[in-house]
């Protein structure tokens, strides 16, 4: 059995090792068309802001690493250009010497990834304009940064790659403007996350510009729709990427709604014999079934690794989907999502409620630190869909119980009985994931009903609406700043002020985190008081809210 596999970073190698250990009589060869092999892209920013010191340690393994290792043969620097499905044949072409040749396959696996996407800006090509997708564009940037000291930069996007590169610029001392054309720094998040990460951005010194277009760039800097000029020795465009697909496209190869290779559990394509993984293969979620790229090193590894099985007649392995489960530092925040977002739940017309959670990690006697988590659940039976967590610690550990537990249809109630690992050094002892489904279970099944954000902003902005809004924060925080319309009543004052309130009424309690809130809300409805909710998140997630909407 002869096995060819095209493309030669996470996925071709995971795919070409698995195969490998599948078989150990298939000849074995992999034809990459760049210098480097089997890099972690993901450690780009951090080379450089000189947070890794060689570049070795991006990419420490060679193609004689897997001559020896795998007995597999990876040719670099040779690119395949053209594909004949009913020969089984691949033509390459050697790029250092220019001579072409042809090969044969018995199974294929392609694995040519992604570039990165870059919009038809005006200026595109001047020399201080950089991507960063590969190790070359990685020593490109760093090149300009060593020969030209640049003070400024400019980022063009607010994904993964942008805001990394912008920390780590910041650390090199350069100063940087963040501009994205989305209301939204971090657009994979609902807003009320992504106004935390904003602020982390500000806080460190970043400029950030939301809702901008760009008219063009120029060899310092970039033009805005609106004329505003933003300096920027450096530009790095990081607007996202596109699946590397022409090479199937051409030849009959079935691509999906996405753009990326449409491909079945197993990594087949539509041509028999023909696999495809990683950054160049389309996925599907598998919260709702239908395709989506989210294109991960996680995931390149993981299908590779089945399609090397499979196509080296292994034991049948399958790819299970994906929730969309990532994880990002910016300056000192952990930015962590999995599953569906609030967003995404309104689009599919799902029911679902809302937690937000904000709880220190940890003991705060032991350094803990506040994290904000935003947890969402099926109304009509509890299943666990989405989070997104920010903190400086903690987040992590969190992100991986809720992806698991999405994973494997968990509902909050299994969320509060959670028996999680607990000593002061690490958590809480109610850690804030059983929090997180105490909260939903209580607002779903046992008559603790909350209103969001927004919900509470158009009651107060509504002269009409008789609705009791009880601000249970100590009278300093409410002078500083309150719900309008709204009565301070401290909640340890709650049962003195019971008569003071008509049990018919609609009542609202708020305070700053939630806590305090839920806990007058069980005093009122323990008095017969009929229609009680709470502000989901407190008096933070009201002012956020407002930050957004620009009220």
């Amino acid at each position: 059995m002869r096995i060819v596999i095209i493309g030669a970073v996470a996925g071709g190698t995971s795919a070409a090792a698995k195969a490998r250990r599948e078989n150990e009589t298939a000849d074995i060869v992999v034809y990459e068309k760049d210098k480097h092999i089997s890099y972690a892209g993901c450690g780009m920013p951090y080379y450089l802001g000189r947070q890794v010191a060689e570049e070795e340690e991006l990419a420490p393994r060679d193609a004689d690493y897997f001559k020896k290792k795998y007995n597999i043969d990876i040719l670099t620097e040779h690119e395949v250009i053209d594909l004949d499905t009913e020969k089984k044949e691949v033509m390459v072409i050697n790029l250092k010497t220019k001579v072409t040749f042809s090969d044969r396959y018995d199974k294929l696996i392609i694995a040519t990834g992604a570039r990165s996407s870059i919009p038809p800006f005006k200026g595109r090509e001047h020399a201080n304009v950089f991507t960063l997708r590969t190790i070359k564009d990685m020593e490109d940037i760093e090149s300009f940064i060593e020969n030209k000291s640049p003070k400024t930069a400019a980022i063009i996007g607010t994904g993964f790659i942008g805001l990394e590169v912008a920390e780590n610029l910041t650390r090199l001392g350069i100063k940087v403007t963040l501009i994205e054309k989305m209301p939204q720094v971090s657009p994979s998040l609902d807003s009320d996350m992504a106004i935390l990460v904003q602020d982390e951005l500000t806080k460190n010194g970043v400029r950030v510009l939301v809702n901008q277009n760009i008219q063009e760039i120029t060899e310092n800097g970039v033009v805005l729709e609106d004329d505003e000029f933003i300096n920027g020795d450096l530009v790095l465009i990081a607007t996202g990427v596109r699946p590397n697909v022409d090479l199937a496209r051409s030849s009959g190869i079935e691509i999906g709604v996405t753009g990326a290779i449409a491909v079945n559990d197993r990594m087949e394509t539509s041509v028999a014999d023909i696999y495809a993984v990683g950054d160049c293969m389309e996925e599907y979620h598998a919260l709702t079934g239908k395709p989506v790229y989210r294109p991960m090193g996680s995931t390149a590894n993981k299908t590779g690794r089945i399609a090397g099985n499979n196509a080296a007649g292994g034991p049948v392995l399958t790819f299970k989907g994906v929730i969309g489960t990532a994880i990002y530092k910016v300056f000192n925040l952990a930015v962590a999502q999995t599953g569906l977002t609030e967003k995404e739940l309104i689009k599919e017309n799902i029911p679902y409620q809302v937690s937000f959670n904000i709880k220190p990690e940890k003991p705060e006697y032991l350094g803990g630190q506040e994290m904000v988590m935003k947890v969402i659940a099926r109304k009509d039976n509890l299943q666990i869909l989405g989070a997104e967590i920010i903190g400086v610690s903690g987040v992590d550990k969190r992100i991986d119980v809720l992806a698991t537990a999405i994973t494997f249809k968990a509902t909050a109630s299994d969320l509060a009985a959670l028996d999680l690992a607990y000593a002061p050094p690490f958590s809480t002892a109610k850690d804030p994931i059983i929090y997180s489904g105490m909260i939903l279970e209580n607002s779903i099944l046992f008559g603790r009903k909350q209103l969001s954000a927004s919900e509470v902003d158009n009651l107060a902005e509504n002269s009409s609406s008789d609705i009791v809004i009880l601000d249970n924060r100590r009278p300093e925080l409410f002078r500083a700043g309150h719900i309008p319309g709204a009565i301070n009543v401290a909640q340890e004052d709650m049962r003195d002020y019971l008569q003071n309130l008509d049990k018919k009424a609609t009542i609202l309690t708020y305070c700053s985190k939630g806590v305090t809130a839920n806990a007058t809300q069980n005093i009122l409805i323990n008095h017969g008081f009929e229609n009680v909710y709470s502000l989901n998140g407190g008096y933070s997630t009201f002012t956020n809210y407002r930050r957004i909407n620009k009220k």
